[in-house]
């Protein structure tokens, strides 16, 4: 499971450092060898461990062909993942385009999230994640059944 906040830079070629603390697991998992894409509701990255990604692609095929949503979320997630592979030295190559998509010049946040990681311009992430404590802290957002029985 990954989880934790990493604030990282980018170099002048598009790649960011694995955290220390991350890499043996994904050697052990995937021999460092991830798939990144693009997030549907933020403009984000995602990046996943291949055995994770292929479970989400076999999910994305078994999703309906005629249905507009899951044709739009199967373009956009597939259309867009690209396979990647941490160098000796830890780093992941992040391809222009979808450094453009997430607005990822030079500082980057790095967000672990259990089975994969989100990868944020970090003023971007900065900002909506104090909008997301706003909106928790006004309550305008109904909490779904689920959290409601969690307890932290």
């Amino acid at each position: 499971m990954f989880r934790g906040v990493a604030e990282l830079s980018l170099d002048a070629k598009g790649r960011m450092t694995m955290p220390t603390r991350y890499r043996e697991r994904l050697t052990e998992r995937c021999t460092g060898r991830m798939v990144i894409t693009i997030d549907t509701d933020e403009r984000c990255l995602l990046l996943y461990p291949l055995p994770e990604w292929e479970i989400i692609e076999r999910k994305l095929d078994a999703l309906p062909s005629f249905n507009a949503q899951a044709r739009r979320v199967q373009s956009l997630l597939r259309g867009h993942a690209t396979d990647t592979e941490m160098d000796n030295n830890g780093r992941l190559l992040l391809p222009p385009p979808l450094r453009q998509y997430a607005s990822l010049d030079k500082q980057v946040v790095l967000i672990g999230q259990g089975k994969k990681f989100e990868l944020w311009d970090a003023a971007t992430w900065s900002a909506r994640r104090d909008e997301w404590l706003a909106e928790e802290t006004v309550g305008d957002t109904a909490l779904p059944a689920e959290l409601l029985n969690l307890s932290l």
